[in-house]
């Protein structure tokens, strides 16, 4: 433990750790204060989250035709550590874990259930329009865009202003060297108990799709006995793969997990009903596109309605809770490429892939459930985990689809828990440097027990409502330094020449940071 940063490291940690116990000692306390803190929360800041994610996409926009689009991560010299091949998988994987999850399971609950101060019946033309529309925003640019702003702005103070393996780096451009080493620890320590909060939360979703998955193939039930055996499986796979660092493990581990998304998005698209989702989802495309600013300002405050704080609320603290530690990993492998790259691969070539994904998956459910209600009977008789493998039953092949998707989304689930536990165990460890980024593999293990326990606290006792909790309460915190981040991201973007101490280095031969070659970096 002589590499630990204590006081970043053991507040959060004990703090996952206590409400781990409390959950278990005193259920009642434990839901009653995690339920208010979570209603205060929705009640007071919706309009601010959704106000962060729209200038999250403004600031994207804004850097990639600024004069910092054209800078290169570590310099003018600095080739990239990994092909761009490898690296758009990386970047897709790790932040895209429950994406299989509420692509089938989200576009039901809208379906069935749209936003009452909206005046649309359930399961009509409008409500189908209004569901599709919806995943969209919740999937494409808005959440790539609270990642990729953050990691743009790490990468440029790691590499360029050779500034210190912290978050608080990122505050630099925006504080100069005001910032006391007591204030940067806070700030570490705060943005590490947001991701292990946002990633106990993803954790529990896909928890419950995998039980899911097992109770669909053998009936034993899905339980909070099988949902600890799935967490710990879970976390020993993801945990032997952050052992072995970034360059096998996971590097290995995206590329069969982009390769297995292929082939399913293929299939569900060729079996699924092609016409409709080709017109269905160009009409969609337009609401999205004309309604974009009115979506993504929804508040449903003066209706009185809800929906807006249990949906989109939910998914900006979700984005916003992993978006900061995420950073650092996201922004460590952009090594070598221009800024407009990495906007590209971190913005807009995930939201793209998204659109897709949700195209064909949610446009085949909805088409689905318009004809005989299926997946909402499902949804409402077992709850959202089900309704994916009723999905796959009513599509041929299905004996041999459920269990290559159970595949699918473990793959992807432990690709994710694999690079965060290396950002949050990167951030609680001392000597982080560019030659040497990875910590040590007992920080790994403790962050990989803590998180799992919570995230299967919260769902053994609050179901799906504890997934949006533990997103919710994360995300505020985050919500504020991704904010301060944003003004760190628009002080570069206008003049990076003042912050770039790259300028003027020479070339260096064999460099450490280089392990792989590309003919070019874009």
């Amino acid at each position: 433990m002589k590499n630990i940063r204590h006081a970043v490291f053991w507040p959060p940690f004990l703090l996952l750790i206590g409400a781990s116990i409390l959950s278990f000692t005193n259920k009642e306390s434990f839901i009653s204060i995690t339920t208010n803190a979570n209603t205060w929360v929705i009640a007071n800041l919706g309009w601010l989250f959704s106000l962060g994610g729209l200038l999250m996409v403004g600031g994207c926009i804004f850097a990639y035709f600024s004069p910092l689009g054209n800078v290169r991560i570590g310099g003018q010299h600095a080739k990239p550590m990994l092909k761009f091949s490898n690296w758009f998988a990386i970047t897709l994987t790790t932040t895209i874990a429950t994406l299989t999850f509420w692509s089938i399971a989200e576009p039901i609950f809208h379906l069935s259930t749209p936003p009452e101060s909206l005046g649309l019946e359930p399961n009509s033309p409008g409500a189908s329009l209004f569901s599709l529309s919806t995943l969209y925003l919740h999937w494409t640019f808005t959440p790539y865009a609270i990642y990729c702003v953050p990691a743009v702005v790490f990468a440029f103070v790691y590499y360029n202003m050779k500034k210190p393996y912290s978050l608080s780096s990122t505050l630099s451009p925006l504080f100069g060297n005001k910032m006391k080493k007591s204030t940067s620890t806070v700030i570490d320590a705060i943005c590490l108990y947001t991701l292990a909060l946002g990633m106990a939360a993803s954790m529990g979703t896909s928890i419950l799709t995998l039980s899911g998955g097992i109770d669909h193939l053998t009936g034993i039930g899905s339980s909070p006995v099988l949902w600890g055996i799935i967490a710990a499986v879970v976390t020993v796979t993801f945990l032997i793969s952050a052992a072995t660092g970034l360059m096998k493990g996971i590097r290995v581990l995206s590329d069969i997990n982009m390769k297995a998304f292929y082939l399913i998005l293929a299939f569900v698209f060729l079996v699924g009903p092609i016409p409709f989702i080709f017109n269905t989802s160009t009409e969609a495309f337009g609401v999205y596109l004309t309604e974009f600013f009115k979506k993504s300002l929804f508040t449903g405050a003066a209706a009185g309605d809800p929906w807006p704080q249990w949906w989109t609320t939910f998914y900006w603290a979700s984005w916003f809770a992993w978006a900061l530690i995420l950073s650092l990993f996201l922004g460590r492998i952009a090594y070598g490429y221009k800024v407009k790259t990495v906007i590209l691969v971190n913005f807009v070539f995930p939201a793209i892939f998204g659109m897709i994904w949700m195209s064909v998956f949610g446009g085949t459910a909805i088409s689905m459930d318009m004809v005989d209600g299926v997946l909402s009977k499902a949804l409402a008789n077992s709850g959202p985990e089900a309704v994916i493998y009723v999905f796959f039953s009513n599509l041929p092949w299905a004996t041999v689809i459920i269990p290559f998707f159970l595949f699918v989304f473990f793959i992807t689930f432990v690709t994710a828990c694999d690079s965060n536990v290396a950002a949050m165990s990167g951030i609680s460890s001392t000597d982080i440097t560019p030659e040497k980024p990875e910590a040590g593999l007992l920080v790994k293990v403790l962050w990989g027990i803590a998180v799992s326990l919570i995230s299967w606290s919260m769902i053994s006792f609050a179901s799906i409502d504890g997934v949006k909790m533990l997103n919710n309460l994360g995300g505020v915190p985050a919500l504020g330094l991704g904010l301060l981040v944003f003004g760190s991201l628009v002080k570069i973007s206008l003049n990076p020449q003042k912050y770039d101490k790259t300028i003027g280095e020479k070339p260096v031969e064999n460099s450490k940071k280089t392990t792989e070659s590309l003919p070019k970096a874009l």
